[in-house]
């Protein structure tokens, strides 16, 4: 907030009153010469009575670009607001309303834009199935949606429209260049504030609008493509201008005798490979190589337009913000490493193999952790991956009797009784299933180990996601694919508990899972169990299993009337159409799992958008 409000400040002129002396542009060298020879002494005296007129342009249009910011950032947290009113107003008033007619009926402007353009694909069907070259180069990226590609032109159109503004494209080619080297330091400099600040884990703008991580890591992929651009521009016209000038032998000088152009060049190359590196093929065919080279060049970026700064007091401290909200992020982050898992006994993890190249990772964490479904927590292992760490899914989750009391050799009904604000631990599991990368290499140690267990030293850092919850929707649809059943069991197991305590308004909860082999069963075979154990499980929760990949038909049993096992793969729009058609109240329908899923489900809900109350929510993760 503190460089938000400097630079509007600055913006509505309060540096107005600055010397021209102190140029005000990142790319200013030029401003700092000295006069040009010829010049009339009245026309230099009346420059240095008033600031630059280029300067108070550039500031003026930061000042819109601020107050565009804004205005988008404040319209969806009030549009998020409202949402949380609506779902809780909904969840209070369906608590004992068994029928919830009235929540069943869709609000007719917010299914319109819902099916056309908040759940909408760019095109037809198509967002997160990846497109694929070969087997070998199985991931060069999604389609973004139809919302964020309005959003992306939008900014471009904006980020064009604001660099060539008011520039005086008549008064030859030096002039020009000198608005341009100007304009684009501005614009660069100022775009890297939401640069940085929504590409941290701990961006406050999820929880406060409500957008996932993966769209905000969207943004901020675009928002440096943007960045990169004006920086390579802001060069490229300093080049122009110089060669204009002087020939190449006045850069070739001015790049070895002038710090402050030397600074700029490497800062202008740093951002250039950020930007050759971006595609998605690179980032996921190399992700650990891309994550520290990508670190490594915005440090180096960050420390060439420190030095390139130097005189321009302005624009520095913007640059000082934008670290600070870099080095905030990562503090924050350490502390709650050190505070979650360095506490008495450190946090263990106990690695199980599973079938289906996967295991069953369980923390054994110091203090207990509260996690919504959904959530998902960071794990470093340093004997298997140093010091990088990975995001997974929390599967499962409960409070255990701390080590204290077992070594004493105490029982959990004792410890209660005589001490019931005595420390307890956090168990903490997740399913893994075998990549590459980090995960290959943690799945072969389950391999060479004896009995296909080992324990090992672990950190975990969380929880993150703004975990929607499904309690105010009459009727759950939950699909999920292989080991996005991670996602969903949370979700399972937190509903059929408020269902028997009557906190939640859901009445009915169909759980779809589709797996390759039925021993993926065993994935989540302890906590189903503990699931299905649950009071009055069988008047809320219907589970739907197919294998795809079946050995043979006799693999295929229903145990029983409310847990079914079917061959092949669904009809996603027929098990929509059919549990939709018997629904109770508002509907929610939430997808984890392959892109290729997740199209199908949200086209199944979206010809369903505007007849009834039905929202869909996408859980994805990419880089």
């Amino acid at each position: 907030m503190r460089v938000a409000t400097l630079a509007l400040l600055a913006a509505q002129g309060v540096y107005a009153a600055a010397p021209a002396a102190s140029p005000a542009a990142a790319g200013g060298a030029h401003s700092a010469a000295p006069a040009a020879a010829g010049a009339s002494s009245k026309g230099a005296s009346s420059h240095a009575s008033g600031p630059d007129p280029d300067d108070v342009t550039n500031w003026y249009i930061i000042k819109c670009l601020l107050w565009a910011w804004l205005a988008v950032a404040g319209s969806t947290i009030a549009y998020t607001m409202y949402m949380h009113s609506v779902r809780y107003i909904r969840t209070v008033a369906c608590l004992n309303d068994h029928n919830q007619k009235f929540f069943a009926r869709p609000v007719g402007w917010q299914g319109a834009l819902k099916k056309h353009i908040f759940d909408a694909p760019l095109f037809r069907t198509r967002h997160h199935r990846e497109f694929r070259l070969s087997s070998a180069i199985n991931n060069v990226g999604t389609l973004p949606s139809r919302l964020e590609t309005i959003w992306i032109l939008s900014y471009v159109a904006v980020s064009v429209a604001l660099t060539v503004m008011n520039i005086k494209w008549g008064l030859g080619t030096v002039k020009v260049c000198e608005q341009v080297i100007k304009r684009t330091g501005f614009m660069a400099i100022m775009n890297m504030i939401p640069l940085f600040l929504i590409a941290g884990r701990n961006n406050p703008l999820i929880g406060l609008t409500g957008i996932s991580f993966d769209t905000y890591n969207l943004i901020h992929r675009w928002l440096g493509r943007i960045v990169a651009v004006e920086a390579i521009v802001h060069g490229a016209a300093w080049m122009i201008e110089k060669v204009y000038k002087g020939g190449w032998a006045a850069v070739a000088k001015s790049e070895k005798t002038s710090s402050f152009i030397l600074s700029g060049t490497i800062a202008a190359c740093a951002f250039t490979a950020i930007l050759f590196q971006s595609p998605s093929a690179i980032r996921h065919a190399f992700y650990e190589v891309f994550l520290h080279f990508h670190q490594a060049l915005a440090a180096l970026a960050i420390g060439g337009l420190w030095v390139h700064l130097e005189k321009f007091q302005h624009q520095r401290e913007i640059i000082m913000g934008v670290l600070a909200i870099w080095c905030a992020e990562r503090v924050i982050r350490l502390v709650r490493l050190i505070y979650r898992n360095v506490s008495g006994s450190p946090t263990k993890a106990e690695v199980e193999l599973l079938p289906g190249d996967a295991v069953r990772l369980t923390l054994h964490m110091p203090r207990p952790w509260r996690f919504a479904p959904g959530q998902h927590a960071y794990l470093y292992i340093p004997s298997i991956g140093w010091w990088s760490s990975h995001p997974f899914t929390v599967a499962w989750s409960e409070d255990s009797v701390s080590d204290v009391e077992i070594e004493k050799g105490l029982s959990v009904s004792t410890v209660s009784r005589l001490d019931v604000l005595a420390p307890r631990k956090a168990t903490i599991s997740f399913i893994i299933r075998r990549r590459t990368g980090f995960t290959e290499k943690l799945y072969s140690r389950a391999v060479r180990e004896p009995g296909g267990r080992f324990v090992t030293s672990a950190f975990a850092e969380g929880p993150y996601g703004d975990g929607h919850l499904m309690h105010s929707y009459g009727t759950c649809i939950l699909f999920a694919a292989g080991v996005g059943i991670t996602h969903q069991v949370p979700h399972v197991r937190d509903l059929v508990i408020g269902y028997n305590n009557g906190t939640v308004a859901a009445r009915r909860v169909t759980l779809i899972w589709i797996i390759q082999a039925p021993e993926h069963l065993e994935w989540i075979r302890p906590w189903m169990t503990e699931i299905l154990a649950l009071p009055r499980r069988r008047e809320l929760l219907k589970i739907l299993l197919f294998v795809t990949r079946p050995r043979s038909t006799k693999e295929i049993h229903s145990p029983s009337s409310s847990v079914q096992m079917f061959p092949g793969k669904p009809n996603v729009q027929s098990v929509i159409d059919q549990e939709v058609e018997g629904s109770t109240g508002a509907v929610g329908v939430t997808v984890c799992g392959v892109g290729g899923l997740a199209d199908e489900v949200r086209k199944g809900c979206r010809a369903w958008m505007g007849k009834v109350n039905i929202e869909f929510v996408e859980e994805s993760f990419s880089w």
